[in-house]
């Protein structure tokens, strides 16, 4: 007999690309995946880990039942019994201890679907603690930051108007690996080589000679973790060159008069003591940058996750706006979403609350503290002390700053628990695992940053059903926090009736559904979303299988309209920022000086994974650099600090030290090494392919604790920091050193 097969248009996430695919399923299986051709925006492009990705959810390690700790194995426990326990758990310590020693960490993968996380808030906000933490606090909380003191709201998130720009110039990012972050733009090569295509030009800051770099445009070295260095020189040339926009800044914008005194002395030639580009080429930038018809200055994690990633983004911001691009054709535009978010949290407070931390007195940063405080509110003793975690969506043993410190703060929790497809390395510490959907495996509209910020290169909305019905006994997580509630005693929200209506909906849906897994019914609740947004209905999207365009970005559509800081100016100078570079620019200059002929390391990606959470497939960790990550070293520096090919390096800071092999790569900057991130899945039992692999967990060797993280967002500084590198002493192997 004829297999039946049905083919079904979904879209990636795994990352902001958000590509649209098409998706072969026989037998509740996925047997292919292809791009989607006639998609409104992704138009065809696709990459490997989203062609892929249905081979990680079909592994046999993932988690499809709720797993229990019992003494040192994990056993397979039923819903009812893992909730009853963890309910428990929770009541005890909420009682004994209070609510904010109950804490939450979100990960990346969170943000990847609408309803996970505005059901984990709602847990937290039931159990009214205040200790959130998330992932942001490693890659991107100083744009929000930042963002909420210039412009009144932490997702005001500017970006390039990349299909009309003639002059672009990214820092720190390379999006031809890692996609844009903070904008939906598929295919990046396709785009950056349009641009040139269209008589504009592209300028490519980095100490590495990225996959970017080599698409298009010119490329500029940089000494890591000078960015703001860069952005002063870039400044007072600017300044200089007559490029700022006075009459446009008068009108929509309020503080200049400080920020020129602040970069007077900052010239390109000063400036070039530590960021090592030479001055005449700064002023080539800024000349090609000023009278262009349209420019942008672009960054991302190379610049945010430096030591100073807020006064780095804040000024490149200021170079936007005080050149006349902010809000204008070809410059950096503000994105429409569905509705007017930033005006909604404004008037409610959501994403704006004013808490300090226990440990360090650090502000929140969209309603999260840093992670780089997480074990010191572990371990530190007194009211308030984190007992309990839920992880959602991440990985903090991989991705966090000075890991093997925190897995010791994780051991002492009285409970762990993950929700996740997988029991990773924070997993195999947790006391409960708690198996959620795959993306495939539920409906979903393009998540928060697409649907409420617009943030896109050409805005569209699309919805997807599930691909596959879910296999086992997992739940989608607005479900599994729902259940939580319940079973803690807590209402959902705060609200006795929501909680109520949540927990009808999911025993009516249920009834209707027999023999399927308890769970909300997520497509009406995706369809109540869509209409109180005032757009159509979840099924008349479903209907338009390619997705929908919406109305263009427009144009001089934000300034003095949607800037809402109490008098509706952008705030160029905010006292927060304008401090924190009086007190700390001169001193970081003067260390740049000392540390001139010290190695720095910089992180690096592969294409084929993505962070942390995709090594456990093995089309994307087979074969040459991906089975492993690497210590890549610049010819010159091998040679003067004694290193060979494929010979063993110690790295080390003042925190750990690793151990492994070199490669040589004559793309990097003298002075700089590069190990990519998310690799040392050595211990992670419960990831059968990753934990084959080699490689070490480079965040090992990065700082944690109040004193070592930035100070206006909470950043922790993970990558441009000094190592020291010598040939590998002792035993030749790496088996002490691989991991946490």
């Amino acid at each position: 007999m004829a297999q039946t097969q049905s083919t079904h248009s979904t879209f990636c996430r795994i990352c902001e690309a958000l590509c649209g695919l098409e998706v072969d399923v026989e037998k509740n299986k996925v047997v292919a995946i292809r791009p989607n051709p006639k998609h409104v925006a992704t138009k065809g492009f696709a990459c490997k880990k989203g062609l892929e990705q249905h081979h990680m959810y079909d592994s046999p390690d993932r988690v499809r039942y709720p797993l229990a700790r019992r003494g040192d194995k994990f056993v397979r426990v039923s819903w009812e019994e893992a909730l009853s326990e963890i309910g428990a758990k929770v009541k005890k310590i909420h009682g004994e201890r209070g609510a904010n020693a109950i804490a939450m960490y979100v990960g990346t993968a969170a943000g990847f679907s609408v309803l996970h996380p505005v059901f984990a808030q709602g847990f937290m906000t039931g159990l009214g603690s205040k200790s959130m933490y998330a992932t942001a606090t490693q890659d991107c909380a100083n744009k929000f930051a930042v963002a909420r003191q210039m412009y009144g709201f932490p997702f005001t998130q500017p970006f390039p108007d990349v299909r009309r720009t003639k002059c672009l110039i990214i820092v720190g990012a390379n999006p031809v690996v890692s996609k844009w972050s903070f904008l939906q733009v598929p295919n990046p090569t396709q785009h950056l080589k349009d641009i040139e295509r269209n008589g504009g030009r592209v300028f490519v800051v980095d100490p590495r000679r990225t996959e970017t770099a080599k698409a298009a445009g010119e490329h500029v070295f940089i000494r890591p973790d000078t960015d703001p260095f860069f952005y002063l020189g870039f400044l007072n040339e600017l300044i200089a060159q007559g490029g700022v926009d006075r009459r446009r800044l008068d009108e929509y914008a309020t503080g200049f008069d400080a920020i020129e005194e602040l970069v007077r002395e900052w010239t390109p030639e000063r400036c070039a003591e530590v960021t090592k580009i030479d001055p005449a080429v700064l002023r080539r930038m800024v000349s090609a940058f000023r009278t262009a018809d349209g420019a942008a200055l672009y960054g991302s994690t190379g610049i945010n996750m430096g030591s100073n990633g807020s006064l780095a983004f804040w000024l490149q911001e200021v170079i936007n706006a005080a050149s006349g691009n902010l809000d204008r054709p070809g410059g950096t535009l503000v994105g429409q979403g569905v509705i007017d978010f930033a005006k909604f949290g404004v008037r409610t407070g959501t994403l704006l609350r004013n808490d300090r931390s226990r440990v360090g007195d650090f502000g929140s940063t969209n309603d999260a503290f840093p992670g780089g405080i997480l074990a010191d509110e572990i371990l530190t003793p007194g009211d308030g002390q984190v007992r309990a975690l839920f992880v959602t969506g991440g990985n903090p043993l991989i991705t966090m700053p000075n890991a093997g410190r925190l897995k010791r703060a994780f051991g002492s929790l009285e409970l762990l628990v993950t929700v996740d497809l997988f029991r990773n390395e924070t997993g195999e510490l947790a006391h409960y695992v708690l198996p959620a959907t795959s993306a495939l495996e539920r409906a979903d509209l393009p998540f928060i940053f697409p649907l409420m910020l617009g943030l896109q290169a050409k805005p569209y909305l699309q919805a997807t059903e599930p691909v596959v019905e879910p296999e086992g006994e997992v739940r989608d997580e607005a479900t599994i926090y729902l259940d939580l509630c319940r079973a803690s005693g807590i209402n959902l929200f705060g609200s006795a009736v929501a909680q109520r209506a949540f927990e009808a909906l999911a025993w009516n849906h249920s009834r209707k559904n027999p023999g399927r897994q308890r769970g909300l019914p997520q497509q009406a609740l995706l369809d109540l979303l869509l209409r109180a947004c005032g757009q159509r209905g979840y099924k008349s999207l479903l209907s338009e299988p390619n997705g929908v365009l919406r109305e263009d970005h427009a144009p001089g559509s934000f300034l003095r309209k949607r800037v809402y800081t109490p008098d509706t100016l952008v705030q160029l100078a905010p006292l927060p920022l304008l401090a924190q570079a009086r007190a700390q620019l001169g001193q970081a200059f003067e260390r740049e000086k000392k540390n001139a002929h010290a190695i720095k390391l910089i992180t690096k990606r592969f294409v084929t994974t993505h962070n942390s959470w995709t090594h456990n497939h093995e089309g994307f960790v087979r074969g040459g650099d991906f089975e492993r990550n690497f210590l890549y070293v610049h010819p010159e520096d091998a040679a003067r600090l004694g290193l060979e090919s494929d010979a063993l390096a110690d790295v080390s800071t003042d925190v750990a030290t690793v151990r492994l092999p070199v490669r040589l790569l004559s793309d990097l900057m003298p002075g700089t090494v590069a190990l990519p991130h998310g690799w040392g899945h050595q211990h992670a039992k419960g990831l059968s392919v990753a934990s084959n692999t080699k490689g070490v967990n480079v965040n090992l060797l990065a700082a944690d604790g109040p004193d070592r993280i930035e100070r206006v967002s909470g950043m922790a500084h993970l990558t441009g920091f000094v190592v020291t590198i010598e040939p590998a002493k002792g035993p030749q192997n790496e088996q002490s050193w691989s991991g946490l």
